[in-house]
């Protein structure tokens, strides 16, 4: 059984649509409003709000010591507490902010109550992609280039980072942009399950062991070792395929642990970016994407586990070594810099040596500070760059399109990802033997939240619509397997009765599916017919007018993160490529919004998919 969890992100949309917020209405140059970073409550009341115990406290007994570790995952890019996307600070409807200039404010209380030389900061991966800001520095003006600081390398060498783990994400802009950023790190970057193709050789520093100074005692020596995720090898092949391979995490961090202890850890920590379900999203013989769990139930030796991947808020865990019947307590801090876990560890010095006896954790929210100012000034240029960027105008639309019925109707605006992605494929096929295959086109919704307005269409209006940095391709499928491609897609629906009241909003995501699992084709027609069973919904699927025969082959066009096995779809992971140059979706929209001066529905938009019950239309 496998649970489908995209990489990337979470269900929610990134963006809520709710009030722009009171910070919004000041004058600002920089896109940081004054507001947002002066000084706010007190250190106690901050961390108190957010259910933080307070001031470390020794143990009974003059030999032990609490330490603090803190750690952070799935930043995604996220410098400051703003939306690019709707140019104003970030807001949603729970309350929640982003960015390391939050988490920084939330470090600098810890380490003032707890003392710096009794605390860690680690992080959990997926730093360098994720918003505008990553990727403008990364394709935009790359500093692999220009040989600038990349503002994330800026701002956690700032802060103070320990040592930082890999993600799956920061393979997305290849090895050599990767490499350029480690360089620029302060932190030992770690990845100890990313090997050398066809070797069991750390293509990365597998560990570091930190050290924190005692009085009249030995230092504790404080291990981390980091793990990434078994995905890269799927989601990023064309990166890695021949280079890289990414172990088990359960299998590494056995290996690893001995290692570590026998190099004088006293504490072993694992900074491992993988969920802690035990499922994943992808099918095969591949690793468990989502094995935190797993390493501390299997391995033993580690004391504790900070963990990311999934953008959840898990304040604590606790899970028993079967081999030991020891407790490793396992935190994972919401992502984007909403939450720091703080993890407090109990050692004590026996036998001429420390060892863990007790640990606990919880999460910290930063909505309860204020961004760091010194962390704003770090990034404040680049960020004016972006905010000018996503600003800038493409197109006219000659009508307002919105996405919040895309999970449910044909839309407008989902139809212009497809328009665009059928015209490059065209385009770059064009005198090929395969120009003769009619073109389909497959997209899904990722933002309910994404409109483009009537009139001025800017980057940041593309951007928020197709909000991920997959690239384009072109595969080839026959009508039998996009009848199940289809029908795998349609499991995105409950079953409804075909009399029941029209409400489509409780009709969506089935199973757990998430709305960026529910592909959409454009250049053929088909129904959904929600009141049949799960595997049987897809009628009337033709292509001009004729029933679509299962031999007849089309070119799909599709994004790179589907056709390299996400989600688990059928057919399209194994299908020929005849198409892969490399070409970013968003800026193939902002390059053909840009080169037509105008976005009209009239021009794009077929209504060529519905959802029907009993064959008959669902509205």
């Amino acid at each position: 059984m496998t649970r489908h969890m995209h990489p990337y992100s979470e269900p929610t949309p990134r963006w809520c649509s709710c009030a722009v917020p009171d910070d919004d209405l000041e004058p600002r140059s920089s896109g940081i409003s004054r507001r947002n970073v002066l000084v706010g409550m007190s250190a106690a009341g901050v961390l108190a709000a957010a259910g933080w115990p307070g001031a470390a406290k020794a143990a009974p007994g003059d030999d032990s010591i609490t330490i603090t570790i803190m750690g952070t995952s799935d930043l995604h890019s996220n410098a400051v507490n703003w939306d690019y996307y709707k140019d104003a600070t970030y807001s949603d409807s729970a309350g929640n902010t982003v960015g390391l200039a939050r988490v920084s404010s939330v470090v600098n209380e810890i380490r003032a109550t707890r003392g710096r030389e009794r605390t860690l900061l680690f992080d959990a991966g997926d730093t360098i992609q994720g918003s505008p800001l990553g990727f403008y520095y990364a394709l935009v003006d790359p500093v692999t280039q220009t040989g600038a600081i990349h503002p994330m390398a800026a701002q956690m060498n700032a802060i103070g980072y320990d040592a930082v783990a890999l993600g799956n994400h920061e393979f997305n802009y290849g090895l050599d942009f990767l490499a350029y950023w480690i360089s620029q790190m302060d932190a030992d970057v770690l990845a100890a399950n990313a090997v050398h193709a066809g070797t069991k050789v750390p293509a990365y520093t597998p560990y570091t062991i930190k050290r924190m100074k005692v009085k009249g005692r030995p230092p504790i020596r404080v291990g981390v070792l980091g793990l990434t995720n078994p995905g890269v090898v799927i989601w990023d092949k064309v990166n890695v395929s021949g280079k890289l391979e990414v172990q088990d995490l359960v299998e590494a961090a056995a290996r690893w642990v001995p290692v570590m202890r026998d190099a004088g850890a006293d504490v072993v920590v694992v900074s491992a970016h993988s969920g802690d379900s035990g499922f994943s999203s992808y099918t095969g013989d591949l690793p468990v994407e989502n094995a935190a769990a797993l390493v501390a139930e299997q391995v033993p030796g580690i004391d504790a586990i900070l963990f990311g991947h999934a953008h959840k808020d898990i304040p604590v865990r606790y899970v028993t070594n079967a081999e030991t019947g020891r407790q490793v307590v396992l935190s994972e801090p919401k992502n984007w810099g909403q939450r720091v876990s703080v993890f407090d560890l109990t050692v004590e010095f026996s036998r001429d040596k420390w060892s863990v006896t007790s640990g606990s954790a919880l999460t910290v929210n930063t909505n309860t500070v204020v961004d760091d100012p010194a962390l704003v000034a770090v990034v404040r240029a680049q960020h004016d760059a972006v905010v000018s960027y996503v600003n800038t105008p493409v197109a006219v639309s000659t009508e307002a399109m919105s996405a919040a019925e895309a999970c449910w109707k044909d839309t407008a605006i989902l139809d212009y990802v497809n328009a665009v992605q059928t015209a490059t494929v065209a385009a770059a096929v064009a005198g090929t033997p395969e120009a003769a295959l009619p073109i389909v086109s497959i997209a899904a919704p990722f933002n309910r939240a994404a409109t483009f307005p009537a009139g001025q269409v800017t980057i940041k209006d593309v951007a928020g619509l197709y909000i991920y940095d997959n690239t384009l391709l072109a595969s080839i499928l026959t009508g039998a397997q996009i009848k199940d491609y289809l029908e795998y897609s349609a499991k995105y629906f409950v079953q409804v009765a075909p009399d029941a009241p029209v409400a489509p909003a409780t009709w969506t995501n089935n199973l757990g599916t998430p709305d960026y699992n529910y592909d959409q084709f454009s250049g053929i027609d088909y129904g959904v017919d929600i009141s049949q069973a799960v595997g049987s919904r897809i009628t009337g699927l033709a292509y001009n007018g004729a029933p679509v025969a299962p031999d007849q082959q089309f070119l799909v066009a599709v994004n790179n993160y589907r056709q390299s096995g996400g989600g688990g779809f059928p057919h399209i992971a194994a299908a020929p490529v005849v198409y892969n140059a490399q070409v970013a979706i968003r800026e193939a929209i902002v390059s053909y919004a840009s080169a037509a001066g105008t976005i009209d529905p009239a021009d794009f938009h077929v209504e060529n998919w519905r959802l029907v019950r009993n064959g008959t239309p669902a509205f």
